[in-house]
């Protein structure tokens, strides 16, 4: 059984060698423990302070292409070099790496396929409270649109099985913990979630510059995510919703025309309505057909996906 930890870093040199060394040597039921540096256009000592502490697998990017380009070539990586095992954690040391033991436990014992370490952001005291509150926010929409109890969707601190690993296609540029939870659970894959608290804050974040700014981007993540995976859900909903506003103004002029017997009383306002009512159908119609076309794509990223599985274990194993 090999577990690799795989470290997406951008000028880490401060914090890395403090990661590594929390890094436990012996987990029971694993049988070598490696450590994979994912260099995101790294330009201080980070990568030859990594070798100089003996980290021996690499990917380089030339550039600094995100934390969601990193996550998905180092899981492609970490496959490649045979991992059973991948957990994923920062090189900012805000994860405590003593608890990859507890963290691994449930895939080691068949319970899970991807564990999720909860943060317990409620209580973390460097968090304000707006930042808290749309925490518990974004994890609640997650929640609904998932249909999983994530506890803490935005959580880095994660671990998956090889097969799990194998079935995730990281499309999305930001926010990969939500789009990967989303994928998880569409493809029923065994949840299980731990709390671990964080380590000290040693520095601010990198993946964005405010809050509202990782609100916005995380909900475009969220929003494609969806109706990806529940095209029907989304165009019938809408469409249903055009239908019926449609459909109102025309069964009140019926109404009118049944209980009324003086027809002048239909006048321009009447008219006006009608078209709206007309515009709304449309859309209704536009919609329906939407959900369609949106169900056939799903259908055939489906197909495209077993084959990418296929060719991943071909290459893989």
């Amino acid at each position: 059984m090999k577990l690799i930890v795989m470290i997406p870093c951008l000028n880490e040199e401060q914090t890395l060698p403090l990661v590594l060394a929390d890094i436990p040597s012996q987990i029971d039921g694993v049988d070598s423990i490696e450590t994979l540096i994912i260099d995101d256009g790294c330009i201080d000592g980070t990568v030859d302070l990594a070798r100089s502490l003996g980290v021996r697998h690499f990917v380089h990017h030339l550039k600094n292409q995100g934390l969601s380009r990193s996550f998905r070539d180092g899981l492609n990586r970490a496959l490649e070099l045979g991992a059973d095992i991948i957990v994923l954690t920062d090189g900012d040391n805000q994860y405590k790496q003593e608890r990859i033991p507890d963290l691994i436990r449930p895939i080691l014992d068949g319970k899970a396929d991807t564990v999720i370490a909860d943060r317990e952001t409620q209580t973390i005291e460097h968090f304000s409270l707006m930042k808290k509150f749309l925490q518990k926010l974004g994890t609640w929409v997650l929640n609904k649109a998932a249909g999983t109890t994530v506890p803490d969707a935005t959580s880095g601190f994660r671990a998956y099985s090889r097969k799990a690993a194998m079935d995730l296609n990281v499309i999305a540029e930001y926010s990969f913990a939500t789009e990967t939870t989303i994928q998880a659970a569409h493809k029923h894959h065994a949840m299980a979630y731990v709390a671990i608290p964080t380590n000290e804050k040693l520095r601010e974040s990198r993946q964005f510059k405010s809050n509202w700014e990782h609100v916005r981007r995380s909900s475009v993540t969220i929003i494609r995510a969806f109706i990806m995976h529940k095209p029907y859900t989304v165009f019938l909903s809408l469409g249903f919703s055009f239908l019926i506003l449609g459909l109102a103004p025309f069964v009140y002029v019926v109404w009118m025309a049944l209980t009324h017997d003086n027809w002048l009383i239909f006048g321009p306002q009447h008219i006006r309505s009608l078209v709206v009512g007309t515009v709304l159908l449309v859309a209704a119609f536009i919609s329906f057909t939407l959900g369609i076309v949106a169900d056939l794509v799903r259908i055939n990223r489906l197909l495209l996906e077993d084959v990418l599985d296929y060719v991943k274990r071909i290459k893989m194993e």
